[in-house]
């Protein structure tokens, strides 16, 4: 089954949806990874939203370790792109190869998929799409 990796615009996109993104999320159930270095940029300290958030967590399989590997190759990524944060870069190196990152903001994260190999961006949005 393909994977599919969540950013954290994804993440807190879907977990302030109600009705709206009920068909998006019982999609990601059983293909979704969500590597826990996104809660550095989507969990607020707010009871009532990083409930919502841990809901959506429940659904998705989770990647706890970051790979030396994959740090090394995320500073490459965003050496070569000149854009992205820290996280953004890890997760285009984790997607590496072959694998699908689900977004809210395609920009940075198109600009480190240039550089990387066979990732897909995907935006929650359909009109907005990239595939290299």
């Amino acid at each position: 089954m393909p994977v599919l990796i969540l950013d954290s615009g994804a993440v807190a996109h879907l977990a302030q949806q109600r009705e709206q993104s009920l068909a998006d999320i019982e999609e990601l159930q059983g293909q979704g990874l969500w590597p826990p270095i996104v809660l550095a940029e989507c969990i607020s300290g707010r009871q009532g939203t990083d409930a919502l958030v841990y809901k959506l967590l429940k659904m998705c399989e989770t990647q706890d370790a970051l790979q030396r590997e994959i740090a090394q190759r995320a500073g490459d990524l965003r050496t070569r792109a000149k854009a992205g944060s820290v996280v953004d870069a890890v997760l285009v190196a984790m997607a590496e190869p072959g694998t699908t990152i689900l977004t809210a903001d395609l920009k940075d994260l198109d600009l480190l998929a240039i550089h990387a190999q066979q990732v897909t961006i995907r935006s929650l949005h359909p009109r907005r799409r990239r595939n290299p």
